[in-house]
């Protein structure tokens, strides 16, 4: 068996799915232990990226955050190109190859971009603190409608993206919204023709502090 398919055969997502929504419930678990007045939906999108990825890390896995798409990577400033929130390689510890190291002595280490899994993260809030007040969240539905979508289409852009998905962590008054609510997304990623693949998902109740009650970690295969 290659590395390739090596790599297809470890991203099962449904584990990955378990072990974020894992980790996110531990660390809700601690803010309740904190007493915290704010508790895990008060996070921002960016403030849940290291714990996710201290998830991958513990499963094993190479975790590299904030890393520039295939389609951007030849690009010679660093600093240019779109970027994925979540990069995962076979190996813990193990980087991508770079193409900027093409012809040194340095080229052919780390994993292929084929071999590795790209993950967008997305939140969204039904109810959120807007402006420092708890409030019904007007831009929910964008959130979770736009934002995501937005999202798989990139993944899907990218062709040289072997294995792409998008994660999705709803804060929603209940259970029953979570999954009516992730129903309703894929139904549109369908309805818009973009590849997908059903959605993996797990939760948790959340102590309620600002009107929601339950925590999903949804995750989606992104076809080319």
């Amino acid at each position: 068996m290659g590395r390739g398919d090596t790599a297809r055969a470890m991203w099962s997502l449904a584990e990955l799915c378990d072990a974020f929504a894992s980790a996110l419930r531990e660390r809700a678990a601690a803010l309740d232990e904190e007493h915290s007045p704010y508790g895990l939906d008060a996070a921002t999108e960016l403030e849940l990226h290291p714990t996710l990825a201290a998830a991958a890390r513990a499963m094993g896995f190479g975790v590299l955050p904030e890393t520039r798409y295939p389609l951007h990577a030849s690009k010679r400033s660093r600093a240019e190109g779109d970027r994925c929130d979540l990069v995962l390689t076979p190996t813990r510890g193990e980087g991508l190859r770079d193409p900027l190291l093409a012809g040194t002595l340095f080229a052919d280490q780390g994993a292929d971009t084929a071999e590795a899994l790209w993950i967008e993260i997305k939140t969204a809030h039904q109810h959120g603190v807007i402006d420092g007040v708890a409030r019904a969240n007007a831009a929910y539905a964008s959130e979770l409608l736009r934002l995501a979508t937005a999202d798989v289409r990139k993944l899907a852009a990218d062709a040289a993206i072997a294995h792409g998905a998008l994660l999705l962590v709803m804060f929603t008054e209940d259970e029953r919204t979570a999954r009516h609510d992730l129903d309703v997304w894929a139904h549109r990623c369908l309805d818009q023709e973009l590849p997908i693949s059903a959605p993996h998902a797990a939760g948790f109740p959340l102590t309620d502090r600002i009107g929601n009650g339950w925590c999903q970690a949804a995750l989606t295969a992104v076809r080319r």
